[in-house]
């Protein structure tokens, strides 16, 4: 864990992150699909602290586009995804549109041979998923779902700490995700049409969390309210996963702690919220003795580390990247289905369940 061990009786010390510096990375060109608040955040975030640029954007709408390419000094500004692709110039694509938009919108771009970040959750559904990966997998692709959390310097020092034991057993990953969203019935947060709803937009965060600590999470009791639309509005979550068990919580309709706490049988590792964006991870052991660490870097830089893992992995002609697996994104799915089936959410164009 450090330089020394951790003794009874000494100092707590935690470990340094393994994680490399995003400017250290090589430059990419990157296409976005989708320039909305997410979109521009990587943008952003991609020209202000890593060597990759984004050189075309895709839109719906030809004055959207052209305005974001003109503010960002971007090449190509298109209204669809097959003519940036034809126009070509780019090495990988970044897709942040709502949920239910991302398998369409990255299929014509694996098929093309690009490879491709899809923001999270990663599809509408775990079947859709499935369909991607293997797509990938068939042509020699890179793939990853953009959970920029897994990439922070303080997840790789929690991950650190996990696999040395020092929390000893581990009982329970309690983690929350809710936020006051507006109640608009034509919100795209409670809009079917777009994959609304807590679960895939806030609650991915807890569940993906739970799932890295935990592995897979099954024996799932879920308790919720849905929104006039029919999206959910409330989700409480137990399960129980392979390392231990989880309680996982996400609303629209309030602000909660966003943190994360794992307790062991030696001590607790709490993430201050928001804990999927650069925060403190405190350690805190039974006898007594506790140390912290501050990610560095402002919320925003946080895609930083995001977009350098792929631009090391398409670089180095990897497939995935072992910090968002296919396997991690496709139980994280899974999971996501299986709540949504207890709460009787259907989304148009999903077959009943």
């Amino acid at each position: 864990m450090s330089s020394r061990e951790n003794t009874p009786g000494e100092p707590l010390e935690l470990p340094a992150p393994r994680t490399p510096e995003p400017a250290a990375a090589p430059g990419l060109r990157w296409g976005v699909v989708s320039p909305g608040h997410i979109g521009t955040q990587f943008t952003e975030t991609a020209h202000r602290a890593t060597a990759s640029r984004v050189v075309s954007v895709v839109s719906r709408s030809a004055e959207r586009a052209r305005a974001f390419a003109a503010e960002h000094r971007a090449d190509g500004a298109f209204t669809n995804v097959e003519e940036m692709l034809a126009a070509g110039g780019i090495d990988a694509v970044y897709v942040a549109s709502p949920h239910a938009q991302h398998a369409e919108l990255a299929r014509p771009v694996l098929e093309a041979g690009i490879p491709v970040v899809v923001e999270k959750a990663f599809t509408l559904n775990a079947g859709q998923a499935a369909e991607l990966l293997d797509l990938a997998r068939e042509r020699g692709v890179f793939a990853m779902e953009a959970m920029w959390a897994r990439f922070l310097p303080h997840y790789d020092v929690l991950n650190q700490v996990l696999e040395s034991k020092l929390l000893g057993e581990i009982i329970e990953v309690a983690a929350d995700h809710g936020q006051s969203m507006p109640t608009d019935p034509s919100h795209r947060m409670n809009d079917p049409e777009l994959g609304g709803g807590a679960l895939l937009d806030l609650g991915v965060y807890p569940v993906s969390f739970a799932q890295m600590v935990l592995g897979d999470l099954t024996d799932l009791a879920v308790r919720g309210d849905l929104t006039p639309t029919g999206v959910d509005g409330y989700v409480g979550i137990l399960a129980r996963g392979e390392r231990g068990r989880a309680r996982l919580g996400t609303t629209l309709r309030a602000r909660t702690p966003t943190e994360a706490v794992i307790s062991g049988t030696a001590g607790q590792a709490r993430l201050a919220g928001a804990f999927f964006a650069p925060t403190t991870l405190t350690v805190t052991l039974l006898d007594g003795r506790s140390a912290s660490f501050e990610a560095p870097g402002i919320g925003g830089d946080g895609m930083a580390y995001e977009i350098a893992e792929a631009a090391r992995r398409i670089t180095a002609g990897d497939l995935e990247s072992p910090l968002m697996s296919w396997a991690d994104t496709l139980s994280v799915m899974n999971t996501l289905d299986a709540v949504r089936a207890e709460l009787g959410v259907v989304y148009p164009g999903e077959a009943a369940r």
